[in-house]
């Protein structure tokens, strides 16, 4: 397109959704608008395990949850936390939630997840190429560790299931494991080597790094809160904010969990809670595996990032508005001393945020019915840095008119309107 017929986007959420967005739009010869309440990568973008999990495509409602749940809500070592005094507000999306946890629901789920995020350490690449943020991305194996091969055999379903979707991996047992990775101690004693992944050693900075390579391109990048969106004959024509109302010819609404409101504006009411996740850094840590490893008995990543150690995972249910527990963060040191007693550090750094979970556990990817250019991009629960650049890319696609040669239908915002 001409200088003169430039189309403007406006984004809303300056995540790595947004950011790929942004940054894929400017490639296709748009204007882009960035916009944020908190500014780049404050949110999820920043405090995540860091791992671009390709094959991370099951979701955590698989068959057995509903009889585990209760067990698991009482234990002190479970990776699942729940704040009951949220459980009124919860239960109706929770009884949503569960629905999909057959062995069918939970195959559909991973079918539509795996396109998303199955090739994520190359669509990560692509994304930064030219942008000076490459140096943040490391090729890697990401490895499971679990007590045993008994324990391996009983995630069966799990490991079956990523097959059927076209996933590898080598197996360890014991001196094998510590030979390769010295770092774990007598607790592990098999491991699942997942070839083909990466990890960001500095997720905050990367994502940070995307959004000046998008203001150096002549994209605005600003701090402000998406309020209402404006509309003439059907279509979008601005974006009101509390600095005041933006031109434009589309909109994407790619802010997480604080989408819904926005959607809702749009016709779509999307039944999303969030899952609150957590993080403790240990800083100066000694040692550090040599890959991402996800300890399985406490389904947590030890992920070896710039100058540190980053534990992060587990899953609280409790709302937007809670200040964040105690008990997730000790469950992570506990864990990760368990799995590596030798391990020493000079300072911790802790963190709580928030991930979008649609009941189906599916993203929301494309365009609005009835409304042209109001386009989602949200609802990646605990897979959003893996699968922020296919999803940007997408939409960019969508909104320039290019055809893709993926199936689109499961991630339609009109299953929600």
């Amino acid at each position: 397109m001409s200088a003169d017929d430039t189309k403007t986007v406006a984004i809303v959420g300056a995540g790595i959704v947004g950011v790929s967005t942004a940054i894929w739009l400017q490639r296709a010869g748009y204007r882009v608008v960035l916009l944020d309440r908190l500014g780049p990568a404050e949110g999820t973008s920043h405090g995540n395990a860091g791992v671009l999990a390709s094959n991370a495509v099951v979701p955590v409602t698989t068959p057995g949850l509903i009889g585990k749940a209760p067990g698991m809500l009482f234990s002190p070592n479970s990776p699942l936390f729940l704040r009951w005094s949220y459980l009124p507000r919860l239960l109706p999306w929770l009884v949503r939630y569960l629905s999909h946890s057959s062995a069918a629901e939970t195959r559909r789920i991973a079918q539509a997840l795996t396109p998303i995020i199955g090739d994520s350490l190359e669509q990560h690449q692509a994304l930064a190429e030219g942008t000076g943020a490459e140096k943040w991305i490391v090729p890697s194996v990401y490895s499971y560790v679990y007590a045993d091969r008994a324990a391996f055999e009983a995630d069966g379903f799990t490991w079956a299931l990523r097959r059927e979707n076209g996933f590898t991996w080598d197996e360890l047992d014991g001196p094998a494991l510590r030979a390769y990775d010295p770092a774990f101690g007598p607790e592990a004693n098999f491991a699942a080597l997942a070839h083909g992944h990466g990890y960001i050693t500095d997720p905050g900075r990367y994502v940070k790094d995307l959004a000046a390579h998008v203001e150096a391109r002549g994209g605005r990048v600003m701090r402000a809160e998406a309020r209402d969106f404006r509309r003439e004959a059907g279509r979008i024509t601005g974006l009101e904010t509390d600095q005041g109302p933006i031109a434009c010819d589309s909109a994407v609404i790619s802010a997480g969990v604080w989408s819904g409101p926005l959607a809702r504006r749009l016709g779509i009411r999307v039944p999303m809670e969030s899952e609150r996740g957590y993080h403790v850094e240990l800083i100066g840590a000694n040692p550090t595996p040599r890959t991402p490893t996800m300890i399985a008995s406490g389904k947590f990543v030890i992920t070896p990032m710039d100058g540190r150690l980053r534990l992060a995972g587990l899953l609280e249910f409790g709302g937007l508005d809670a200040p964040a527990s105690r008990k997730p963060f000790e469950l992570l040191l506990r864990g990760a001393k368990r799995a590596m007693p030798g391990l020493t550090w000079q300072d911790t750094r802790e963190w709580m945020g928030h991930r979008p979970a649609p009941s189906d556990s599916i993203p929301l990817i494309g365009p609005v019915p009835g409304i042209a250019g109001a386009y989602l991009g949200f609802g990646h629960h605990h897979i959003g840095l893996t699968g922020g650049p296919k999803t940007g890319r997408l939409l960019a696609g969508q909104i320039s008119g290019q055809r893709s040669n993926m199936d689109l239908a499961p991630y339609r915002p009109e299953r929600f309107s």
